[in-house]
């Protein structure tokens, strides 16, 4: 009865009171879904034009709505210069977002099992519509996140952005690195390939060497001497549960000390005023949140996700997948993530406990302790030479230890082990599967006797690589034949065999036979490949 009677006495009036009630109750509505902005007043923010009434509504959204309560009414203009923060820490909680998007989309296709993981991930990039697609976003988002998370605490300490009442929040920062290197690591596991398998076994051996409780830790993670269904479990478990929980709570500690306590740090040439007052008063001008920072963030956000998608479609070749977890074949080249390259290069130099665990540990807590031993005020780099210095010591560090972590380095490989390797290797993709599986005619081909000129033009690239390496080795003894440890081939051949094995299936042998220098024995290696016609995910 009551809208009867409302309905009677909105007729009853007249078009333009008809006409400013259906006006009001459209503001109204306006006003209750973005938290106190009225229709006119969201047309004003999406021209950039000024509050259209007193006091600015659009202060009001901090106070009404939760989502923009959390966030400042407005920054100091210096902060927010794109050269001082290139937004890491903004990026970083963007790629974070990304990484609870797709994961939770790909959780409800995955099954954490040894015997269904792998069928899972294929499922996922086969059978699930946009699938392949949400796991290359959340695989190339985690080792962004990463490096942007690495990036940020560098901009920070090379800024001194990280003393005075900003320290716990440096130490803040510091537990979300690691809690980032962690949850990306924890999610290697997962797709239970080779390349997943073997580099969470050298990830988790490093802890076996721990002092006290080494082998104690190494079975917690493992959940057994071998990693099998309750590692997977853990790994999982921590992966889409723990860490992602601990995260989000030490985040908002962070975000509330930034966002609430001391706001972004300006340059360091603003707040030790070494620029005449005008510039510094400036420096000091408030640029609020809404519209300005937000509008900026907004196309911030969409610029990155559709870099990377660009990225995605033209240059990135997919997530690794490479053939299903056999934890009685290590394959060469067994690597920890690029992330831990820093402590497998250490590991190289001595005694795996000090070199794998104390050393680190104390580099660690070094990072943590860096506010506290750092007592120059001082933020500008001329005003702390030994900070800057320190810095970089420790950026080189890092850049050299990960380079020795790889496995070309201090690693003795055989010569005709290494060049088969190097074209073809077990596990990733080489320029042998690189060729088109047309070009891979059947025949049989030997170094030094074929004319590429009559090869098609992948296969011919193929081979004369392979031929070169092979000369390598055999100028390799003619500098070294008459030393005490003759190194290289004498008189070596190469061989490629391609042959029809069966339906959409060609078999490819790759052979070396030489005289070995020392021995003056004739030996040979080889190895067989199977290439599908359809193997463009064969890595």
């Amino acid at each position: 009865m009551q809208n009867l009677d409302g309905l009677r006495s909105f007729f009853a009036l007249s078009r333009d009171e008809q006409k400013a009630k259906v006006m009001e109750a459209i503001d109204n509505r306006v006003r209750i879904i973005t938290a106190g902005l009225s229709g006119k007043e969201l047309r004003a923010l999406l021209r950039g034009d000024p509050p259209t009434e007193k006091p600015n509504p659009r202060y009001k959204v901090h106070v009404t709505s939760f989502v923009a309560h959390i966030r400042p009414k407005f920054y100091y203009k210096a902060s927010t210069f794109f050269t001082h923060t290139f937004r890491l820490g903004y990026l970083s909680t963007l790629f974070f977002l990304i990484e609870i998007i797709t994961g939770l989309i790909l959780m409800v296709y995955y099954v954490p099992s040894p015997e269904q993981a792998y069928s899972s991930i294929l499922n996922i990039e086969s059978n699930v519509m946009f699938g392949e697609l949400l796991r290359d976003m959340h695989r190339l988002g985690a080792e962004l996140m990463v490096a942007f998370v690495w990036l940020h605490l560098f901009r920070t300490y090379f800024t001194g952005s990280y003393k005075g009442e900003r320290s716990f929040t440096w130490l803040t920062g510091v537990v979300l690195l690691f809690l980032t290197v962690f949850l990306s690591f924890s999610g290697y596991l997962l797709p239970w390939d080779q390349l997943a398998y073997w580099a969470v076994t050298i990830g988790t051996s490093m802890a076996d060497k721990a002092p006290a409780f080494g082998p104690e830790s190494n079975l917690l993670l493992r959940g057994a001497p071998d990693i099998g269904a309750g590692g997977l479990l853990r790994f999982y478990l921590m992966h889409v549960v723990l860490l992602p929980l601990i995260g989000i709570f030490v985040l908002s500690i962070h975000y509330y000390k930034v966002a609430r306590e001391h706001g972004i740090s300006l340059p360091a040439i603003y707040e030790e005023g070494e620029l005449p007052p005008e510039k510094v008063k400036e420096g000091k001008q408030r640029i609020d949140l809404i519209p300005d920072l937000m509008s900026h963030e907004i196309f911030l956000a969409s610029l990155v996700t559709g870099l990377m998608l660009l990225y995605m479609v033209f240059f990135y070749s997919g997530a690794p997948l490479e053939t299903h977890a056999n934890p009685l074949k290590t394959p060469l080249d067994t690597k920890a993530p690029w992330y831990f390259w820093w402590i497998q290069g250490m590991l190289k130099l001595g005694d795996p406990t000090l070199m794998g665990v104390i050393l680190p540990a104390v580099f660690v807590l070094l990072m943590v302790a860096t506010p506290y031993i750092d007592r120059n005020p001082k933020r500008l780099a001329k005003n702390r030479p030994f900070g800057i210095a320190w810095g970089l010591f420790w950026v080189v560090f890092l850049l050299v230890t990960s380079y020795m972590g790889l496995p070309v380095f201090g690693i003795e490989t055989p010569a005709a082990t290494r060049i088969i390797q190097d074209l073809a290797p077990e596990e990733g993709v080489g320029i042998l599967r690189a060729i088109p599986y047309d070009e891979l005619v059947p025949g049989v081909y030997y170094t030094g006797e074929v004319d590429t000129e009559t090869m098609p033009e992948h296969l011919a690239e193929f081979f004369t690589v392979y031929s070169e390496r092979i000369e390598e080795q055999e100028g390799i003894y003619e500098e070294t034949k008459n030393s005490d440890e003759p190194k290289g081939f004498i008189d070596p051949t190469g061989l490629l065999y391609i042959s029809e094995w069966q339906a959409d299936v060609k078999k490819v042998v790759l052979r070396i036979e030489w005289t070995d220098p020392e021995t003056l024995e004739p030996k040979e290696y080889e190895h067989h490949y199977f290439l599908h016609t359809d193997r463009r995910r064969e890595h």
